[in-house]
């Protein structure tokens, strides 16, 4: 695989999914990001009688000391939520992606492999 530096790579970003229904993605510049805005958007969101006494006590004292991720797994852990984290994908643009050479590519990807 080519490193993000080459033709084909527009960038990184940190990604959240919180299996709701219907699910919700949060994208960030960075996990750093990723974890205060779940802590803003998700976590602070929940109304406090949705969560039993020591765990809204824990959110609430990892949100003031600014531990987002702590906030994160204690409130994962009280509403059964899940939320699957990606700190550090690959953003595909399509102004740099080299076509020629994903042509190229393509012919030897394993699918073509006999």
């Amino acid at each position: 695989m080519p490193d993000s530096s080459q033709a084909g790579w527009g960038g990184r970003v940190a990604v959240a999914i919180v299996r709701s229904d219907p699910p919700t993605a949060f994208l960030a510049s960075d996990a750093e990001v990723l974890g205060r805005v779940l802590a803003l958007r998700l976590v602070a969101q929940t109304s406090a009688g949705e969560l039993p006494e020591k765990a809204r006590q824990q959110i609430r004292a990892a949100l003031l000391e600014e531990r987002w991720a702590d906030a994160v797994a204690t409130w994962i852990e009280a509403t059964g939520e899940i939320v699957d984290a990606y700190p550090d994908e690959d953003i595909w643009s399509e102004e740099r992606l080299d076509l020629d050479a994903a042509s190229f590519e393509i012919r030897l990807a394993p699918i073509f492999e006999d």
